[in-house]
């Protein structure tokens, strides 16, 4: 069925792909936080633990976000492991139980998104005209900002 919601085809296809990049990044940042959360070790154990379980229960409401946002504009959202290695631009590190290797690599992935969510907001209210998706986006990268500011704050 053909979606009319007052953005052209093309750059309803534009913002599908540009948010197809932003699910793999949100999907590979969770795989990584739910990882740390697994082999986490050492004295704070707990503590961290939780700290991780809340970071990846929070990405994982805005994965499916990002799916649904997607379809809303008539899209599928590419949710295949070899799409998101296709689209992701975030890097995979090695095994670590180190908490402030864990802690640094988190902080990178969020700030990467972070910039990349920041550019999407003008790109797809001016150059796609989807106003709706550029609301979407600022509301996650608020979420991502939040997110690094704790991680910021354990590595103080």
């Amino acid at each position: 069925m053909n979606t009319n919601i007052g953005i052209t085809d093309a750059n309803r296809q534009a913002v599908a792909l540009e948010l197809n990049k932003v699910l793999a990044n949100e999907f590979l940042l969770y795989t990584k936080t739910r990882n740390y959360h697994w082999n986490v070790e050492g004295s704070s154990f707990i503590e961290f633990h939780k700290f991780y379980e809340g970071q990846y229960k929070a990405l994982e409401e805005m994965i499916d976000e990002v799916a649904e946002r997607i379809r809303k504009i008539g899209h599928y959202a590419e949710a295949r492991m070899v799409d998101y290695l296709k689209l992701t631009s975030l890097l995979e590190q090695e095994y670590t139980n180190d908490k402030k290797i864990q802690l640094n690599n988190l902080l990178n992935d969020h700030e990467t998104i972070i910039q990349q969510l920041r550019k999407l907001i003008t790109k797809f209210a001016d150059e796609n005209k989807d106003i709706g998706s550029s609301d979407f986006i600022t509301g996650l990268m608020k979420q991502h900002e939040e997110m690094a500011w704790f991680i910021r704050s354990y590595l103080k």
